[in-house]
């Protein structure tokens, strides 16, 4: 993305005046009478998102007023950078309390833009900032719109290969190891619920294992390990219990989850956080051939458990269970899981408010508490006991689609994970996020197609629980 954050300017910058409705009387009795007039002509009133554009004598912009509502958020200014032409711009007034690191991050991520496949839209409004750190908002940015590029790709472009490719820069770029385990050889390092779910799909575009493992400069090998694990379903056509055309539409985005972690562990790596990292990104595509695992059978997995398959389309949770099998023989201090894994959790709780399970309370209060700080909704969900009998198989130690009496989806494939999350005591708590990555409808500030969730919250809280 084109820097929109800037630290120095050649021409001089519009001000901005971000008003609360409570100070919007006292701003008015102190401007001009024609900014008064425009004002009401405008019924500019400091609401959320409202935006008045005062001109000069010569009609060109000179100050810019900007609605908070009554409850000042920063990341208000979202919309804000969807709203505003072309030019420089800096935040003359606020409201006490609003962090301008905060602001400037929203403003970023309000400018995004996804326009690979078409005429790039000219120039956008750019915010000059002081008194925060520049480098560390281009990065928690730059991540996040590497994600919403991924997932907004669409899966001829982003196949398993493009999304391996991509982390393999990112380990470079961050000096950190990473390996590659493709096709039948997913077998022979046993990994058999991946390779079962992608070994329908073309060679070309064959299931692979990614692992990257990165420890800070300087000797961090004594460091906590933080494990990521991203569901990299690269498209779901549902296999054999095969998805209508309305439900595969947006199945490109499947493979939010892995785009989720690897955004994560870049910013992690960018700010050289005082951990040992690992990115495992299982990575398939849900595909449909004569060599599709089928409803009813039974796969193996890496933690020896035997799962039935009830319905080929809850593949997601296969091929987590496989890495966050994983997770566990790498003895972690924290495991996080991110997958656009279930439509229940949209059902539960909408698209702007993703889900998330854990059995820890002190982990779910720091989720919670650093979420809330950065602007970054999440809401925790249980992991209720009375349902785990909805898992039950006949034929096998679990199943991936639960009874129909339990029907809560969510919590069933949270379930269902927790059989293969990390535990013990050599492992530290493990939480699971059921995260959309999508904004279903245009408004400013949130285009519609992809968008980051929860991990500008997850960042923080990773930052200040291994501070």
């Amino acid at each position: 993305m084109s820097e929109v954050i800037l630290e120095t300017s050649e021409i001089p910058a519009i001000p901005v005046h971000a008003l609360v409705e409570s100070d919007v009387a006292n701003a008015l009795d102190a401007a001009t009478p024609w900014v008064r007039a425009l004002a009401a002509l405008c019924e500019f009133k400091g609401k959320v998102g409202q935006i008045l554009l005062a001109p000069d004598a010569d009609g060109a912009l000179a100050r810019v007023w900007f609605g908070l509502g009554a409850d000042p958020d920063p990341m208000t200014l979202r919309q804000l950078a969807a709203k505003l032409p072309a030019g420089v711009y800096r935040i003359a007034q606020t409201p006490p309390g609003l962090a301008a690191d905060q602001m400037a991050l929203a403003f970023a991520l309000g400018s995004y833009r996804f326009d690979r496949y078409k005429a790039h839209g000219g120039e956008r409004a750019k915010l000059l900032v002081e008194g925060c750190d520049v480098a560390e908002v281009r990065q928690v940015a730059h991540a996040c719109a590497l994600a919403r590029d991924m997932i907004n790709t669409p899966a001829n472009d982003m196949g398993p290969l493009q999304l391996e490719t991509i982390a393999r820069e990112i380990a470079e770029q961050h000096r950190a190891e990473i390996s590659v385990i493709a096709g039948d050889d997913l077998l022979a390092a046993n990994y058999p619920a991946v390779h079962a779910v992608g070994r329908a799909a073309d060679p070309a575009r064959a299931p692979r294992m990614i692992e990257m493992s990165w420890a800070p400069p300087g000797g961090g090998a004594d460091r906590p390990l933080v494990c990521l694990v991203g569901k990299g379903v690269v498209f779901d056509t549902g296999g054999l219990d095969i998805k209508p055309s309305a439900g595969m539409r947006q199945m490109k985005k499947d493979m939010g989850g892995a785009a989720h972690a690897l955004a994560l562990g870049r910013m992690i790596m960018a700010a050289g956080l005082p951990v040992r990292l690992a990115v495992l990104l299982p990575v398939v595509e849900n595909a449909i051939s004569g060599d599709a695992m089928r409803p009813g059978d039974v796969l193996a997995s890496r933690k020896g458990i035997s799962i039935e398959v009830g319905n080929t389309d809850a593949e997601g949770r296969l091929i987590l269970a496989d890495a966050l099998t994983r997770a566990g023989e790498l003895k972690p201090a924290l495991t996080l899981d991110l997958a656009t894994l279930t439509g229940a959790a949209r059902v539960a709780l909408g698209p702007q408010l993703p889900p998330f399970y854990t059995d820890d309370d002190e982990l779910a209060g720091q989720i919670e508490a650093a979420a809330k700080a950065a602007g970054d909704p999440l809401w925790r969900m249980p992991l209720w006991k009375g349902y785990v009998d909805a898992l039950d198989s006949d034929v096998a130690q679990i199943k991936n689609d639960p009874d129909g009496w339990a029907q809560a989806g969510s919590v069933t494939a949270a379930l269902f994970l927790q059989r293969f999350a990390p535990s013990g005591p050599d492992c530290g708590p493990w939480a699971h996020l059921d995260i959309f990555a999508w904004n279903p409808r245009n408004r400013p500030g949130f285009p519609a197609g992809a968008e980051a969730q929860a991990i500008r919250g997850l960042y923080r809280m990773i930052r200040e629980r291994f501070a």
